[in-house]
């Protein structure tokens, strides 16, 4: 079968002006499923990984435990799923199991009780044990874990177990809670898997959090894309940024000098994965030239399809005619300026930890700016006040950081305010 990918390219400016000197030029190109795998939908192998330690008693734990119990309502007899709970030890409370005794599965989380203090390794190595025991390429392995502290002295194992999960084809959704927890550290966790990580702030939205976990999982129906650019001579690619679900820094392999290799990793039939590539264009005579060529290879194991590819050009115009090179993708310049909101972001991030706290105040005012020009004014807000508090005191909150930190992943996630 073929099919199952389509890839569309846009470009910031379809008509480049005639200028004798290199040119930036940003190409986003989409890749998503098509209705080919519409029906399509690969059984789950999922762990819910969940702190009960001492600091979770009252809303939190309620919370938990009814988003569990939610996440565990979503999953089908197909499915696989199992619970651990942790402190300082480790319990599990479902071992691996098809997800058709949803009455055992929910008392058992009814029991969950707060105690004792957090040592996350455990959870995560029982977890890990838990999805060994379905994990196969017709199953799509997650780890869910939850947590509203810093871990107990086992943060080299953390990172490690998600070097480990990642071997193994499971991937970690890392979500934090509250502001009391190591961003560093469930960031590093849970891209060494392959996951992502998140911020959730109130208690009372951890239901929608595992919902989406279990959703996207769902929905995943493309495995082990990679995305190949191949580009004619003179052209060089700068960066390479996914916008689509979220904004993040994929960087590129080099496979020659004019072939680049991307991992996208899974694309879910809802919206599939869109990435932002720079580009710096030779300089050209007027006419219409191909400047590179994007294949993705991809696999759907529920159909059997393995090593499938879609291909697509991407074609750019040179002109002399000022009107026409005057012309933008407004949607395409959207995402340029929340990748650039999001650049600023992190390089403040990083200049705070170096202690250049003048560098980090002005990126975090820039970023600031931009933001309220998209219209983001609450994350705007939030950055005017982090670098005045960087400013006053040489350090930023925990809260606000973490705000910073992922919502400007998710900035992409919002519909665009002009377009």
């Amino acid at each position: 079968m073929a099919g199952e990918v389509n890839l569309n390219v846009s470009i910031n400016k379809a008509h480049l002006p005639v200028t004798g000197g290199q040119q930036l030029s940003y190409v986003l190109i989409d890749a998503r499923p098509t209705a080919v795998v519409a029906n399509v939908q690969m059984p789950l192998n999922f762990a819910l990984v969940l702190d009960h330690s001492g600091s979770m008693e009252g809303d939190k734990l309620h919370s938990m435990k009814e988003a569990a119990k939610i996440a565990v309502g979503q999953m089908g007899p197909q499915d696989h799923v199992s619970v651990i709970i942790f402190d300082d030890q480790v319990t599990t409370i479902a071992p691996n199991q098809p997800a058709t005794d949803k009455p055992g599965i929910l008392h058992e989380i009814d029991r969950i009780r707060a105690r004792g203090g957090t040592e996350m390794s455990k959870g995560m190595r029982s977890g890990l044990d838990e999805l060994r025991k379905a994990l196969g390429s017709d199953r799509l392995s997650r780890m869910l874990v939850l947590t509203d502290g810093q871990t107990f002295g086992d943060e080299n194992l953390c990172q490690q177990l998600g070097t480990e999960a990642g071997a193994e084809g499971v991937s970690i959704i890392a979500l934090g809670l509250g502001d009391d927890w190591n961003e560093e550290l469930l960031d590093g966790m849970a891209q060494a898997s392959g996951g992502v990580s998140d911020f959730i702030q109130d208690p009372a939205t951890i239901t929608q959090f595992f919902q989406r976990t279990v959703q996207a999982a769902q929905s995943a129906v493309v495995q082990n894309a990679e995305m190949v650019l191949r580009l004619v001579s003179g052209v060089a690619p700068r960066q390479v940024w996914q916008v689509v679900p979220m904004i993040s820094n994929l960087g590129y392999s080099p496979l020659s000098d004019r072939d680049v290799q991307v991992h996208l990793g899974e694309l879910d039939k809802e919206q599939g994965k869109s990435v932002l590539v720079e580009l710096l264009l030779p300089a050209r005579q007027e006419g219409r030239y191909r400047m590179a060529q994007a294949e993705v290879s991809y696999d759907v194991p529920t159909t059997g399809v393995v090593g499938e590819k879609a291909k697509t050009d991407v074609v750019i115009s040179f002109t002399s005619d000022a009107n026409l090179s005057q012309q933008y993708d407004a949607h395409v310049m959207n995402l340029v300026e929340k990748v650039t909101a999001f650049k600023l972001q992190t390089r403040a991030l990083d200049e705070a930890a170096a202690g250049n706290i003048a560098g980090a105040t002005q990126k975090l005012r820039a970023a600031a700016t931009r933001l309220l020009n998209m219209g983001e004014a609450e994350l705007a807000e939030t950055f005017s006040a982090e670098a005045d508090q960087l400013e006053q005191s040489g350090q930023m909150s925990a809260a606000g950081t973490k705000k910073l930190r992922y919502e400007t992943r998710k900035l992409t996630q919002k519909p665009p305010e002009t377009e």
